[in-house]
C-alpha cells in the first residue's frame, strides 16, 4: 500500500463530505425553526446552532478520514472494503436526515441510527486495518451518532 498521504485525495473527500453536511443542514433549517421548535425534546438536547456546527465538524472529520484511507490506494482490497463501508455509512446518514427531519418518522429514524452505529463500528474497524489514524478520526462521529440515537429515541418517546 502507498505509505505517503495524497493531500489532493484528502482535500477532495473532505470537501465532498463537508458539502454533503452543509447541504443536509441547509435542508433542515426550516424544520429546525418549525417542527423541531415545537415538539417535546429531552433536556440534554444541544442548541440548534451547536447541532448544525457539530454535524459539519463530524462531516469534515469523516472526509479527512476517508481521504487518508483513499490515499492508501484503491487497488488494495482492504481500502475498497473500508470505503464501501464508508459509502454505506453516508447513505444511512442521508436516510436518517430524510426520515427524521423530512418524513418525521421518529421510530424509523431511531432504528436507522442504531443500524448506522453498528455500521460505523465496522467502518472504524476497516479504517483501522488500513490506517489507524483514519479510524480515530471517526470516533467523534461514532459518539455523535450514539448521542443522536438517544436523543432521537427520547424525542419519539416524548411525542
Amino acid at each position: 500500500m502507498n505509505r505517503k498521504p495524497n493531500y489532493l485525495k484528502i482535500l477532495a473527500s473532505t470537501l465532498a463530505c463537508v458539502l454533503i453536511g452543509f447541504l443536509s443542514t441547509l435542508a433542515i433549517q426550516s424544520v429546525l425553526h418549525d417542527w423541531l421548535a415545537v415538539i417535546n425534546k429531552p433536556s440534554f438536547t444541544v442548541p440548534d446552532w451547536l447541532y448544525t456546527s457539530l454535524w459539519l465538524i463530524n462531516f469534515a472529520l469523516m472526509g479527512i478520514a476517508a481521504g487518508i484511507v483513499w490515499s492508501r490506494g484503491l487497488h488494495h482490497i482492504w481500502v475498497k472494503t473500508a470505503l464501501y463501508h464508508f459509502g454505506f455509512q453516508i447513505l444511512l446518514t442521508a436516510a436518517w436526515f430524510l426520515t427524521f427531519f423530512e418524513m418525521k418518522m421518529l421510530m424509523l429514524s431511531f432504528l436507522l441510527t442504531l443500524a448506522l452505529f453498528v455500521l460505523l463500528l465496522f467502518t472504524v474497524k476497516w479504517f483501522k486495518v488500513v490506517k489507524p489514524s483514519a479510524a480515530y478520526l471517526l470516533i467523534p462521529y461514532t459518539l455523535w451518532i450514539a448521542y443522536t440515537a438517544i436523543v432521537n429515541f427520547e424525542i419519539w418517546r416524548l411525542n
